[in-house]
């Protein structure tokens, strides 16, 4: 997790044995033009927040965080925050984000954009599904996918 005065920048459930993940906070670093700095309850309401998803709770993170987009930018950006419009237990298709977000046509670029979000969990890319309405790809792990598709059923 790692938060700006501006809000959460980026969250990620990385499965690395290495929770510093120090090649992730030298791109942000670099990216952001600061370096990243420990602050003891700074996530503590982002963790209420997941122990109530993963609790079953139907929970709109943007409505309790502020999210800093800095990260993210054009069609990108544009994909990421259509796709946070999702309501919990819906989908929506990857050509459908990306007519909501403004380019019909883009749909591999929505898949991008879902590959690459700041915000694992936070906005939720994983609501987004291939078109014949089977889950697709979650990373390196469909299982993780099938999982939070599952839990919000």
């Amino acid at each position: 997790m790692v938060f700006s005065d501006e809000g959460i920048v980026r969250f990620d459930l990385s499965e690395s044995a290495d929770p510093t993940v120090p090649w992730l906070l030298e791109d942000i670093s670099t990216r952001l033009h600061d370096v990243p700095v420990p602050d003891p309850g700074a996530a503590d309401e982002l963790a209420h927040l997941l122990d109530d998803y993963f609790g079953g709770v139907p929970v709109r993170f943007d409505e309790h965080l502020r999210l800093d987009w800095r990260l993210t930018d054009g069609f990108h950006r544009a994909a990421l925050q259509a796709i946070n419009t999702i309501k919990w237990g819906e989908t929506m298709s990857y050509g459908e984000v990306a007519v909501l977000a403004g380019s019909p046509g883009a749909a591999r670029a929505v898949g991008t954009a879902c590959r690459l979000t700041p915000f694992s969990i936070i906005v939720p890319v994983h609501r987004v599904v291939r078109s014949d309405g089977s889950p697709g790809q979650y990373g390196a792990h469909p299982e993780h996918k099938r999982y939070l598709l599952d839990l919000e059923r």
